[in-house]
This record gives structure tokens, C-alpha cells and sequence, in this order.
């Protein structure tokens, strides 16, 4: 079984260079991957719907907690309304619309027709993290899109377990599902900064050791917020946002970390979901899924996306592309399983995983693929922007000091700035500066350049406003202080 697995996980590896080359969605591939070892190929049998469940929550609890501690919290505040939005107006407006036409569509029964609408409301974090980070749009789109993707699994889970559960809705399930998501968001904050807190100030004998406890931090969140019936995925994803923003430790080897795992959860989760479907039953699932595909692309999306981007005044074509960026993966098909093992016998739930697994497919190939081309055609794909300087940080404890490394990108505006016009705080000075691949000890002429790798030294109590300055210097230029340029977040 080692075996098995190691290979499926090189396999998977290997499928994501192949996806890049071909312009496909590596999802598929890994999906093709499980179908390829199941009943009709190789003869892998495993049809356990809950055990695919539980995994597949795992799995989603690591993709969320890579998503939160990859984004970086300056590229996405701009766009923090209109991506809550996205994340709890959309799915409502999403559910709704998406319910009533399968009920006049379909047939369904109007809890059925609802329930359907929930499980396929969801985008998928997995999907948009791995596909919509390359295809280079403006920084408020890609950020909206984050947070929705990050944020709206939650909703729609309390909304899919309630629809599938044989108990009557009341008028109290909504003020239940506020507290939800509200309990888990708060859970979330305090996991994070309280994380925060304890691993700036414990001195852990080895690097690799903070990413793990950071991972850990994330996860303890998701048990704390399920304990106490709030949303346990809300609270991963909340206190892995604020673990990926605030000054820890070893950061970008926590972040490389966090990519890592999230490749390995969405790797095992599509190649689970590939091995559990079964391609004999999916022939009745066609007509279902392309039907609820035309209504989720030409009429849910649609009017979900100009529901909560009119507060906004979000102008068309960047509303035609938030319209076009709804991607699904497995979250969907997670949620039917959910509804499969929870449902009444009644409802045919088997029918919805399988139509959900066509649609999934379906949508990936002409929406994945399609989006660099929209992006181009709307006007929305964003020219080279600079990016933000990376500044990663080592502890010295027993200096009781900071050595941090920072990496100059390309159009940041430290380039052409003498080593004396950075004027770090006292206790702070750059030891070294790594060139062309040749290392250096500068002198206060030294004039810094594009793709230069720094070496600061810096007591502990000076990190804090060197970083910040380095920051500001990076973003203003020489003059960042008279500019008003603080370098924080």
C-alpha cells in the first residue's frame, strides 16, 4: 500500500508539470488517475461513501488551511467586501435560482431541488488556488475570488447538511446558521493570533518544526469550532489567514510547507474521488449534468455575481469574469457524498454524486481552460506588476537577535537605492548582499539591485520596524518616509 501510494503521489507530481504544459487543469488529471485504478480499469473496488466522506473533509480542511496561509492579506483587503459577498449572498442567490429551474427542469421535489442547488453552489478552493493564481487577472478579481473560494465552503455545508437532514426547517435555521459561521470565525481569529503569539515566543530547536505546529494550529481550529457545533472549516481557514500575515517564524519555510500539503490533500482527495465513482453509472448522470451546467454558467452564476457585486459598483466586464471564474472541483463533489450518506432514503443522492462527478468534469474542461482566453477578451488580465518584497525571518536566540533574508523581485522600487539610503532602525544592518549567484559584504555605496538576496542582522526588538521599513522602502522608493509610507500591512 507505501508502494501504491508513493507512486500515485509521483504520478500526481508528474500530471502537474504535463497539466501546465497542455494548458489542462491538473485536477483532471488526478481524477483520471483514481479512474484508471478503479473497478473498470484496474479493479481497485471501493465504493464506501462515508469513509470518502471523512477523507475528503480532511483533505478539504488542508486545502484551506494552505489557501489562508499562501494569501497574503495586502492583495486581498481590497477586495474583502465584495469576496464576503461572493461567499454568503452569492450561495444564497446561487441556491435559489439554481433550485427553482432544477425543479421545473427536472421534476425534483422542491427540498431535493434545493438540495441540489447547495451541493453545487460551491466553488472549489483547490480549483481556484491551483488554476486562477496563474492566469494573472487584477489583483481585486483574483482576491474576491480567493476569499469567496476560501469562505463559502462553510455556508454551503451548513446549508447542505440541513437540506439533506429529514428534519423540518424552522424559523430559527437561519439565525443557526449565523452563529455558525459567526462562532466559527471568532474561533478561527483566536486560534491565530493566539498561535501567533506562542510561536513567536517559543524557541523550537529545529526549522521544520514550525511549519508543522503552524499546520497543527490551523487544524486544532477546525476540531475547536466542530466541538462547540460552529463552523469547524471556517475556523481553519480564519486562523490560517491570520498565521500567513502576521511576523512567524521561518515564514516562507512555513508557507512552502503549507503548498506542499495542500498539493498532497488535493492530489489523494481527486485521486479518492476518481477511484470512488464508478464510469459504468455515470451514462444516466449526462442529460441531468449538462442541464444543471447550463443553468449554474448562464443563469445561478450570473445573477449570484450581480447580486453582490451592485453594492460594489463592480463594473460589467469584471462582473462577466467573477461570472465565468465560478470553478468547481471536489468541494461539490464532497457535499454530494455528504448529502449521500446523510439523506433520506427518498431522495436519490446516488444520482446527484454522479451527476455532480459529470458536471465537475465538464465545467473543469470548459472553464478551466477557457480562462486565461476570458481574462485577455474582457480586458481584465493585468500587465507585470511588481510584487511585494519576500522578508523571511530566523531567529537567534541565543543573540537574542533576527536574521532576516529578503529577496528583491523585479519592479520593486529598492532597486537603484544605496545601502545608506535605507537607513535601517538602530541594531539593524545588512551583512551580506548575494549577487549573480556571488556573495558580497556591502559598504554604505553599495546600490541595490533587482533579484538581490539581503542578509539583515537585527536585535530582537529592532525586527519588527526593520521589516517595516525595508516594506515601506520597497513600495515608496528612497523617499518612502516623507511620502508617508510605514511599510505595514
Amino acid at each position: 500500500m507505501l508502494g501504491i501510494g508513493a507512486a500515485v503521489v509521483l504520478l500526481g507530481v508528474v500530471a502537474v508539470r504535463a497539466s501546465v504544459r497542455v494548458g489542462l487543469p491538473s485536477l483532471l488529471l488526478y481524477l483520471g488517475i483514481g479512474v484508471l485504478l478503479g473497478e473498470s480499469v484496474l479493479g481497485v473496488q471501493f465504493e464506501n461513501a462515508a469513509l470518502t466522506e471523512s477523507l475528503g473533509l480532511a483533505a478539504l480542511v488542508l486545502i484551506l488551511a494552505e489557501g489562508g496561509l499562501t494569501t497574503r492579506w495586502a492583495q486581498v483587503r481590497p477586495a474583502l467586501g465584495i469576496g464576503v459577498a461572493l461567499s454568503t449572498v452569492a450561495v444564497a442567490v446561487s441556491i435559489g435560482v439554481t433550485g427553482f429551474a432544477l425543479h421545473l427542469l427536472l421534476g425534483l421535489e422542491w427540498r431535493t431541488a434545493f438540495l441540489w442547488g447547495a451541493v453545487l453552489s460551491s466553488t472549489d478552493a483547490a480549483a481556484v488556488f491551483s488554476v486562477l493564481r496563474g492566469v494573472g487577472v487584477r489583483r481585486r478579481l483574483s482576491g474576491a475570488l480567493e476569499l469567496e473560494s476560501g469562505l463559502n465552503d462553510a455556508p454551503v455545508v451548513i446549508a447542505v447538511l440541513m437540506l439533506a437532514s429529514p428534519d423540518p426547517l424552522t424559523w430559527w435555521s437561519p439565525a443557526l446558521v449565523v452563529y455558525e459561521l459567526a462562532a466559527g470565525g471568532l474561533i478561527g481569529l483566536a486560534f491565530g493570533f493566539g498561535g501567533a503569539w506562542a510561536l513567536r515566543r517559543a524557541a523550537l530547536p529545529a526549522t521544520g518544526l514550525y511549519p508543522l505546529a503552524t499546520l497543527a494550529v490551523c487544524v486544532l481550529g477546525y476540531a475547536a469550532g466542530q466541538s462547540v457545533h460552529a463552523s469547524g472549516l471556517l475556523a481553519t481557514y480564519a486562523a490560517a489567514l491570520v498565521l500567513g500575515n502576521v511576523n512567524l517564524p521561518h515564514r516562507a519555510a512555513v508557507r512552502s510547507f503549507a503548498e506542499g500539503t495542500g498539493w498532497l490533500a488535493q492530489i489523494g482527495l481527486f485521486v479518492l474521488l476518481g477511484l470512488y465513482a464508478s464510469p459504468a453509472a455515470l451514462g444516466r448522470a449526462l442529460l441531468p449534468a449538462l442541464i444543471a451546467a447550463a443553468v449554474l454558467l448562464l443563469l445561478a452564476r450570473p445573477l449570484s455575481v450581480l447580486a453582490s457585486a451592485l453594492p460594489f459598483r463592480v463594473p460589467w466586464r469584471e462582473q462577466a469574469f467573477l461570472s465565468w471564474s465560478g470553478l468547481r472541483g471536489a468541494v461539490p463533489i464532497v457535499l454530494a457524498l455528504i448529502a449521500f450518506t446523510h439523506a433520506p432514503a427518498s431522495v436519490d443522492a446516488g444520482l446527484l454524486v454522479d451527476v455532480v462527478f459529470v458536471l465537475v468534469v465538464l465545467l473543469t474542461l470548459l472553464q478551466g481552460t477557457t480562462l486565461p482566453w476570458v481574462a485577455r477578451l474582457l480586458g481584465v488580465a493585468r500587465s507585470t506588476e511588481p510584487t511585494e518584497v519576500e522578508v523571511d525571518a530566523a531567529p537567534l536566540d541565543e543573540l537574542s537577535a533576527d536574521l532576516l533574508q529578503v529577496r528583491i523581485p523585479l519592479g520593486s522600487k529598492l532597486h537603484g537605492v544605496y545601502l545608506r539610503e535605507l537607513r535601517l532602525p538602530t541594531g539593524a544592518s545588512v551583512s551580506l548582499v548575494v549577487r549573480d549567484g556571488q556573495g558580497f559584504t556591502p559598504v554604505p555605496d553599495t546600490r541595490l539591485k533587482e533579484r538581490d538576496q539581503l542578509l539583515v542582522v537585527s536585535t530582537t526588538s529592532a525586527r519588527e520596524r526593520t521589516e517595516q521599513r525595508i516594506r515601506a522602502v520597497d513600495r515608496a522608493g528612497r523617499l518612502a518616509r516623507w511620502r508617508g509610507e510605514s511599510g505595514r500591512s
